[in-house]
């Protein structure tokens, strides 16, 4: 039972090498891809309900026992995020061949595509610090070959500042690794956990758990470190925009959530207040990036930076509700920011611009897209019942049960002002004067709306499902927020 855990990693990893070799022949790569993607997300949701039935799922590579070999943890909180990938991912691959050209599928995507999501399911199931290292440099290897596909001067441009971004956190990342096991003599995350308790340089420690902090959001794009992603999460095909957009900040954020609730907290009153504000500015700029242009895409890029806010305002709460919320919100903003990418992808396509400007009437030609779109802004805003009215309404009962007033009001104000931004592309893109549209052979855009609806079903039903999905949710954060659970599961004292 125990080898399930390594199962979402390894799945993908060969179905990348298997899928590579048949680049060249898209039908058969196409249907490859299909099947290895339903394989992994069967026993994605296998993992996810042997977990809470049984308890935390812990493989000990080669026999070596912790903490002294690679050890994969699948507990409840990794099992959730590691289905959620598999959902997206599931989506991704039947949207692929309609978003993308035949040409950009024959450069390797599906092989790349497989080891992104291998690498994102690592950095959920890794026990150990360093391996999280590991797997996010597996996940950035694939996104640096995504980011440039179809070979454009702007994918070119922005893919060298995402580059050097990211080479620059991996470096801090790797030091702050070093300092920590010079410190602790160990860099399993159990373990770590359990010699900060006893080691007295909690001065050091504060420094690389700062350090840390940093590596982390700027991955996790929170402000003041966002400036990179806009534009880089814009320029590569939807479908890969979809997938960075939904994946690759969350794995920042998760970062910061085990790290920050198992590791670091033994002061909280330092660490967590500040990731308060952190979270009310990220939520302030991010929104009024969004309100601040007519791109299409850039809108749904710059709401993905006041989301990371939400969840990091739970963090810094650190009581039941508030982390309860920011797991709720997680699952929902992974869910419905790959739909909403999705939704835009096929704007553009139909609409042959991403200038909200030069659109109008869409409606009349595409009223299913035009509708979709619509309910995924109520969705993304938290308007009842929706997975994000189920999050947010979490999130501000631990704020107010910790006497934070004015981050309520931020995300309250912050949450209309998400509903506009999107709302906005509805009435200047769908309603007012209808543009001629040139007819052109276009792929139908029954195959760019079925992966949205699958993906928007799963946020309905976190919505109107929460009375049976809430006690899940509710164990992960008492889970969390007692990191003696972990540590014994681990280490089996």
């Amino acid at each position: 039972m125990s080898n399930l855990a390594v199962l979402p990693i390894i799945i993908p990893l060969l179905s990348g090498i298997i899928v590579a070799f048949f680049a060249k022949n898209v039908k058969v790569s196409r249907v490859l891809a299909a099947l290895f993607t339903i394989i992994n997300a069967l026993v994605a949701v296998y993992l996810t309900s042997v977990v809470f039935t049984d308890g935390t799922v812990i493989l000990e590579t080669g026999d070596w026992v912790a903490p002294f070999g690679i050890v994969l943890v699948a507990d409840p909180l990794a099992a959730v995020l590691v289905m959620t990938t598999n959902i997206i991912a599931l989506a991704s691959v039947f949207y692929a061949p309609f978003a993308l050209t035949v040409k950009k599928e024959q450069h390797y995507f599906y092989a790349f595509y497989f080891f992104l999501i291998s690498g994102v399911s690592g950095a959920f199931l890794t026990g150990d610090l360093f391996n999280l290292f590991v797997f996010f440099e597996v996940l950035l290897m694939a996104s640096y070959a995504l980011i440039v596909l179809g070979g454009e001067k702007v994918q070119l441009r922005e893919s060298i500042k995402y580059v050097l971004i990211n080479l620059f956190s991996s470096i801090l990342f790797v030091t702050a690794i070093a300092f920590l096991y010079g410190v602790v003599g160990t860099v399993n995350m159990a373990q770590i956990a359990e010699r900060v308790q006893e080691v007295e340089q909690t001065g050091i420690l504060t420094t690389i758990g700062i350090l840390l902090f940093f590596v982390f959001a700027t991955k996790a794009a929170l402000f003041p470190l966002f400036y990179w992603l806009p534009k880089s999460y814009i320029v590569p095909n939807p479908v890969v925009s979809a997938l960075f957009g939904a994946l690759l900040t969350k794995v920042g954020i998760y970062s910061i959530l085990r790290v920050f609730s198992l590791i670091f907290v033994y002061k909280i009153s330092l660490t967590h207040e500040i990731f308060i504000w952190i979270a009310a500015l990220s939520m302030i700029f991010g929104v009024i990036g969004a309100l601040s242009t007519n791109n299409v895409k850039l809108i749904i890029a710059y709401n993905i930076i006041p989301a990371i806010g939400f969840i990091m305002m739970g963090i810094g709460m650190f009581n039941e509700p508030a982390l309860s919320g920011s797991i709720y919100y997680l699952i929902h903003d992974m869910l419905i920011k790959t739909a909403l990418f999705f939704i835009v992808g096929a704007i553009v396509y139909v609409a042959g611009t991403s200038d909200l400007k030069k659109m109008g009437g869409l409606i009349h030609h595409y009223p299913v897209l035009g509708w979709l779109l619509f309910v995924s802004a109520f969705v993304l805003a938290g308007i009842p019942p929706f997975s994000g009215f189920i999050g947010k309404l979490l999130l501000l009962e631990g704020a107010l049960e910790n006497d934070k007033i004015i981050i309520v009001i931020i995300a309250l104000l912050t949450s209309l002002l998400i509903l506009y931004s999107i709302i906005k592309i509805f009435v200047n893109g769908f309603w007012g004067e209808q543009r001629h549209i040139e007819p052109t052979e276009k792929k139908p855009l029954a195959g760019f709306l079925v992966p949205v609806a699958f993906l928007l079903s799963f946020s309905i039903l976190l919505g109107v499902g929460a009375e049976y999905i809430y006690p899940s949710i509710e164990s992960i954060s008492t889970y969390l927020l007692n990191p003696e659970l972990y540590i014994d599961s681990v280490l089996k004292e």
